[in-house]
């Protein structure tokens, strides 16, 4: 004879399990929160670029609030005459840097350099890519404001009234042009020669030979793109792995060991860069002009630049030299001996991450956020879409504005001059003006929109708004 279980009993069994499971929804509960609370590896990518010291200091608070005495006039006045506060923007300004966000504006390193414990600014990779468009600052756009040649001649200036020991940098400009105009560096020629002092292993050698240098300017290119290519670089030379991305902390003070202890920081690096999503184009769009844009561009452009919208595809494609006939200095400047360093060694895993030895041209990016990374080809030669559009206008000398837009063109605000004009005298002026007269620098090439009509080049480029 089976018992029949007492209401009793039962309530007490029931009272046991409803315990049981409120236990275990608290801990899953308390689980979810931790791991919530827990950095994502993209989060920990931004904080390492924002807090992470891989250099030494390139100057002190001090020298950076002292710049300004070796400034030109009235630029000099002006500053002497402004209250601090006022003074910091004139020198942000100045130099092309942007203010942290939060509550670290107004005080402390820019959002390009970090911190070094005291009152040290230490460079980051933010200082090249983290720029503004229309005044507005957009982490991983590239800094077309940036005036790093100018910014270390006056540091360097600045440290001699002070009695101060120079920096790596300081002394690097004594023989090596950082950059000819804002905005752009010669950042490929930075990577030969820091390549040039190491040995595969990544071991400080100096037993090579002197390096070929062949110093031009290249625009930093807008960072959300990268998610979709395969490679780095606008040759397309180098594997998409955080191992390269570590190229420019390989100053000599920087041991072997040190440096490959960084790579789980770049691993994060790389995945705040294919987090990011470019900002949208923030004034009215033309929907109809758009739409016609879009049909034009899927039967012209997309061959290259692949397609956009849910369905969109892109595939990475090199286009070669005698094909783009863009300014071919970029392509020229990494030597055969480079391009096997980085081959055979530690960067790519000793080969196991392909390396192209012999690129035959340029990469058609992606076009993602188009709107906002003027100015346009690898070098920055090219102010607007507009100018893209219409090769034969492009201008031979232009300068821009800090913070305006040009919406009916689209890109920088920009005037333009057939020669610089004869009253600029020194060569922190001069930088002011890009010049696609010098090495380097051609806005030639990319004459593929010639095939469309006048109202076929607005239709597209009202549609280049929308991506």
């Amino acid at each position: 004879m089976t018992s029949t279980p007492s209401k009793k009993s039962c309530g007490q069994a029931c009272r046991r399990s409803s315990f049981v499971w409120l236990i275990v929804l608290l801990v899953l509960s308390g689980n979810s929160e931790l791991t919530a609370d827990e950095p994502s590896p993209a989060e920990r990518g931004y904080k390492v670029l924002r807090t992470k010291r891989f250099l030494p200091a390139d100057f002190d608070q001090s020298t950076f609030d002292a710049l300004w005495k070796v400034w030109p006039e009235p630029l000099r006045s002006q500053a002497r005459k402004a209250a601090p506060a006022e003074r910091r923007k004139l020198t942000f300004s100045h130099y092309g840097l942007m203010e942290p966000p939060g509550d670290q504006a107004g005080s402390g390193p820019a959002i390009g350099y970090v911190s070094d414990g005291k009152t040290g600014w230490v460079m980051s990779c933010l200082a090249c890519h983290a720029g503004k468009v229309a005044g507005k600052m957009v982490p991983g756009l590239g800094n077309s404001h940036y005036a790093l040649q100018t910014l270390t001649e006056d540091v360097r200036l600045t440290k001699l009234t002070q009695f101060k020991k120079p920096s790596h940098l300081d002394l690097a400009t004594l023989k090596l042009p950082l950059s000819t105009t804002n905005g752009t560096t010669n950042s490929v020629v930075f990577g030969i020669v820091l390549g040039a002092l190491r040995d595969a292993d990544m071991n400080v050698s100096r037993k090579g030979p002197k390096p070929r240098m062949l110093h031009h300017d290249m625009d930093a290119p807008p960072l959300w793109n990268v998610k979709k290519k395969r490679s780095l670089y606008a040759d397309g030379f180098a594997p998409k792995t955080p191992r390269p991305l570590m190229q420019f902390m390989l100053l000599p003070s920087n041991s072997a060991a040190t440096v490959k202890s960084w790579e789980p920081d770049f691993a994060d690096v790389l995945a705040w860069i294919e987090s990011l999503e470019p900002p949208k184009y923030p004034w009215p769009v033309d929907g109809a002009l758009a739409a016609r844009g879009k049909t034009l561009f899927e039967k012209t452009c997309s061959r290259c630049h692949g397609t956009y919208g849910p369905d969109g595809k892109y595939e990475q494609k090199t286009i070669p030299l005698n094909v783009i006939l863009t300014d071919p200095v970029r392509l020229r400047a990494l030597s055969p001996e480079h391009r096997r360093w980085m081959k055979t060694g530690w960067l790519s895993r000793y080969g196991k991450d392909h390396v192209e030895l012999n690129p035959t041209g340029y990469v058609a990016p992606p076009l993602d956020g188009i709107w906002a990374s003027a100015p346009y080809l690898h070098n920055g030669s090219v102010p607007t879409l507009w100018h893209l559009l219409h090769a034969d206008e492009r201008p031979k000398i232009w300068k821009r504005t800090e913070d305006g837009y040009d919406r009916a063109k689209t890109g920088l605000e920009a005037e333009s001059f057939k020669a610089v004009p004869e009253s600029v005298k020194t060569p922190r002026v001069r930088r002011t003006y890009f010049d696609t007269t010098r090495p380097g620098k051609s806005a030639a090439g990319h004459r593929f929109p010639e095939s469309l009509t006048e109202p076929e080049k607005r239709a597209v480029l009202e549609y280049l708004k929308t991506l």
